[in-house]
């Protein structure tokens, strides 16, 4: 029998990005405030720098339950399902923002108006005709001081490159205007990186030191980056990474009235004869138990929110919680990451260690920063380089077709060329479309025996010519710094993916959107949705900050709008 707890003011799902942000002006504002996560607090001693535990064997110690809910993929609904191995996120307090790259990216002010802007200089026969895509019900200006508030309260190194409208080439010429610097300036370059920029300087191009929730110095008593080589998929063991487990969540519980519990599966929310919700259950070690609640804020990343709405069904929802319209799993996508570029060059670039945040960009070719007036897809890519190299990953190195996989001149081939080698993160745009959609699958379930996610999507037509595209330029930039030669990698599958967007878009509009402007359900006033799962577009960039600064937003408005939100 499930045991019924004291009730708390809010109930936030999940502490990653996007939870652990809420809670502080939550917390600050004098509500009482339960965050469930289902992983528990990791320490330093679980951020060692340990190649195959964290790359090899996944971190182990934060995948239990996320592994057991992987998602399963399908291209479209006629085609058999697959299952990867492992989850892409994680469980615990601080969830991916303890592993992620940290890069910190705001989203262009194109991103916010896709339809409107390329009506306006293009015709409105240039948006795909399958595509779901919508305006964003407010524009970049609207989130700009939460941007910039998530950006001081964690702790954010780069260069600005629009200050207050004054275009600075050190920094990203193509972002919207900011108020103010970064706390911080960026993270130091390296020898290649300087290559890198040089090259992209000679044809032209503006790259620039990507944006990085990682300290370049000493900031809010925590340490610089030590540039020790292990963020790929690792914690930081010097508290140089900015994830909320570090910043946000420990500064909310030092206000007396946030409560974090561990180890705590949601598997429903409640609501009330009102069809209101009014508390969550979940089980620990077996104990089903029910926190009550005045308003729920949902934020478990994309797969997890939207799973958790259609299993919360009732009389007032029968088909998932805010689902009365439908909406709920629809305009799902994901980053096109895949269709990589990898380059070989005759010298050695000392990229061995360092980190996928401290690299260089360029911009010239994402969103609609160029003309597209004579091109076949709108949006386009961030070309990103960077030094990250460890012992087993440059191992498993792509030999270019010069040496065979495995023998003598395979090592041969290694000992000369390992350090030679680099492949560039190449981010792009990727429209919503109609026949791309979450719901739960019909037979595949978790240990508790519910169902798991099912995705059902994949590329169009959009999206691979803007990744050939992307490919084409990457590739005149490394030719550019001296390389010799280049290997394309394919687009890939919209599986699992640790770049998901949509399943309960926001927008004005409840017959196409599931929450609205502020991150409220439209048909569940006290139900808020906070994380990627809120936003329409993707933009050419990593979604954390933005994600981040929406999640600090739906707080801040509900702080404001107590009494309305909550009574």
């Amino acid at each position: 029998m499930a045991q019924t707890l004291k009730g708390a003011d809010v109930v936030i799902i999940g502490l990653g990005a996007a939870g652990g942000i809420a809670c502080l002006p939550l917390a600050e504002a004098g509500l009482e405030v339960v965050g469930l996560e289902a992983g528990t607090w990791l320490t330093r001693r679980d951020f060692a720098p340990d190649e195959i535990r964290n790359n090899v064997r996944d971190w182990p110690q934060a995948v239990q339950k996320a592994n057991h809910e992987v998602p399963t993929h399908r291209a479209n609904a006629s085609a058999p399902t697959t299952r990867a191995a492992s989850h892409p996120m994680m469980n615990g307090v601080g969830g991916t923002t303890l592993h992620y790259w940290a890069q910190s990216w705001r989203l262009n002010p194109w991103d916010f108006k896709v339809v409107s802007e390329t009506t306006r200089r293009y015709g409105r026969a240039r948006i795909p005709a399958e595509s779901t895509v919508e305006d964003w019900p407010f524009g970049y200006e609207e989130l700009e001081p939460y941007y910039d508030k998530v950006e001081w309260e964690t702790g954010v190194s780069g260069k600005a490159g629009n200050l207050k409208g004054e275009l600075d080439l050190r920094g990203n010429v193509f972002e919207g205007p900011r108020q103010r610097e970064y706390p911080m300036p960026p993270l130091r370059g390296t020898g290649f990186t300087d290559l890198m920029a040089a090259a992209a300087r000679g044809l032209g191009w503006r790259p620039f030191p990507g944006p990085a929730q990682i300290n370049s110095r000493t900031f809010q008593d925590r340490s610089p980056c030590m540039y020790h080589g292990y963020c790929n998929r690792g914690g930081c063991h010097v508290d140089a990474k900015n994830g909320t487990n570090v910043t946000t969540i420990p500064r909310a519980q030092k206000t007396g009235r946030f409560r974090v519990v561990t180890r705590a599966h949601v598997t429903t929310i409640d609501v009330d004869a009102r069809g209101r919700v009014s508390g969550v259950r979940y089980v620990t070690d077996g104990q089903e138990f029910v926190q009550p609640a005045r308003v729920v804020l949902l934020g478990a990343y994309v797969y997890e929110n939207v799973r958790l709405l259609l299993l919360s069904k009732s009389k007032a929802f029968p088909d998932g919680l805010s689902n009365n319209h439908g909406q709920v799993g629809r305009h799902y996508l994901s980053h096109a990451t895949g269709a990589s570029v990898t380059a070989l060059f005759p010298f050695d670039l000392n990229t061995w260690y360092g980190l996928p945040a401290q690299g260089v960009a360029v911009d010239d070719w994402a969103d609609d920063n160029f003309d597209h007036a004579g091109l076949d897809f709108i949006g386009g890519g961030n070309l990103w380089i960077y030094s990250d190299r460890r012992p087993i990953q440059a191992a498993n190195m792509n030999t270019f077709g010069r040496a065979p996989g495995w023998g003598a001149q395979w090592k041969a081939f290694i000992r000369q060329s390992a350090d030679r080698a680099n492949t560039a993160y190449l981010q792009k745009t990727t429209l919503p479309y109609e026949a791309n959609y979450l719901d739960l699958d019909p037979e595949v379930r978790d240990p508790l025996g519910f169902p798991v996610l099912r995705i059902t999507a994949d590329y169009r037509d959009n999206e691979r010519r803007i990744a050939a595209f992307i490919q084409d330029k990457m590739e005149a930039w490394y030719r550019a710094a001296g390389a010799i030669d280049i290997v394309r990698g394919p687009l890939g599958t919209m599986g699992p993916n640790t770049h998901a967007y949509g399943g309960t878009r926001m927008g004005d509009n409840p017959e196409t959107n599931v929450v609205d402007r502020w991150g409220f359900s439209h048909e569940v006033p006290n139900l808020g949705i906070l994380g990627g799962s809120v936003m329409g577009t993707s933009g050419a960039h990593n979604p954390t900050l933005t994600l981040q600064a929406l999640a600090w937003r739906t707080a801040d408005h509900l702080v404001r709008s107590w009494k309305s939100i909550a009574e």
